[in-house]
């Protein structure tokens, strides 16, 4: 790949954070603490703050990579040309060096101090996401984010295993959850920036099929995600509390892409149904992992069956 920018002042602490893409990072560390508070069992405090802090780290190092990687794209990008590498305040070597150090540190630290299994999974996840969707799926396929969404799935998949050392059946569950959300939580992002993508060749759904057939695909995605958020509690992982939370918070997120779906937009349109799918869909996973927790949190003190 191209060289960036040339780095013109040298890079600051806030720069190798910026890399780590902070505030993805905050649903994937409040996913992977959910996982780990719902699971069965328990864990020693310190333990399971190392967990997470692995899930951290690895997302972080994972997401360096993909900056690294992406470097001349984020710089055709107005929603990415300010990030460190493209504009000029850091060395790629040295932004590439940073990612495989947390990368590796995380995966080695989770095995270490939890166990292996953990670590094999946190290990998948980092490739998943620095390799397969970055450097294969991303630039190839319209169904890039589709087939990457495990990419952000796994970390409370992560958390409950650490917890109970196996892979069964509820993790499973909350991995599927995330990787249905996937889709239509970043196509209705890609709706407004579609022309960015467009710039740089990036084929995405909207840029590829069109806007009428990403829409369309949003509303099934979000049909498909009612009984999915729900499964938890109609295998009997959870009480009605979480069930309740999952069907409501799922219905209204279908509810918000109908609107989405079938209509047309027009020049100068300010796209604000998109908009706030978009913002409601970061919400309902924040929601519906807390009423996880909350679920849980409520069987161990017998107030709910």
């Amino acid at each position: 790949m191209t060289q960036a920018t040339p780095v013109q002042l040298p890079a600051e602490w806030r720069d190798f954070f910026a890399l780590t893409k902070p505030r993805v990072m905050t649903l994937v560390i409040f996913t992977g603490l959910c996982g780990l508070l719902a699971a069965p069992g328990s864990i020693n405090p310190i333990l399971g703050f190392t967990a997470i802090l692995c899930i951290a780290m690895g997302a972080g190092g994972s997401a360096v990579l993909n900056q690294w990687w992406e470097a001349q794209l984020d710089a055709g990008m107005k929603r990415t040309a300010q990030r460190p590498i493209p504009a000029g305040r850091m060395n790629r070597t040295d932004a590439r060096d940073f990612g495989i150090l947390l990368s590796v540190a995380s995966v080695l630290m989770m095995g270490v101090a939890i166990h292996w299994l953990a670590a094999i999974i946190l290990f998948v996840a980092i490739i998943y996401y620095a390799v397969i969707y970055t450097m294969w799926l991303k630039p190839r396929t319209p169904q890039n984010i589709v087939i990457g969404g495990g990419a952000g799935a796994f970390p409370p998949m992560i958390g409950w295993v650490a917890v109970t050392g196996e892979i069964t059946l509820m993790p499973v569950l909350l991995f599927t959850i995330i990787f249905m959300w996937t889709p239509p939580h970043f196509w209705a992002l890609a709706l407004f920036v579609k022309t960015d993508y467009a710039n740089v060749g990036i084929p995405m759904m909207p840029v590829v099929k069109g806007e009428k057939s990403t829409r369309l695909q949003m509303l099934a995605y979000c049909i498909v995600l009612v009984p999915i958020a729900a499964a938890p509690w109609f295998i009997g992982g959870t009480s009605w509390v979480y069930g309740i939370a999952a069907l409501g918070l799922s219905l209204a997120f279908f509810a918000l892409s109908i609107p989405v779906a079938f209509r047309t937009v027009t020049e100068g349109d300010r796209m604000l149904p998109e908009k706030r799918m978009f913002g409601f869909s970061v919400g309902y996973l924040f929601a519906l992992f807390a009423a996880l927790v909350v679920d849980r949190l409520l069987a161990a003190q017998g107030v709910i069956a």
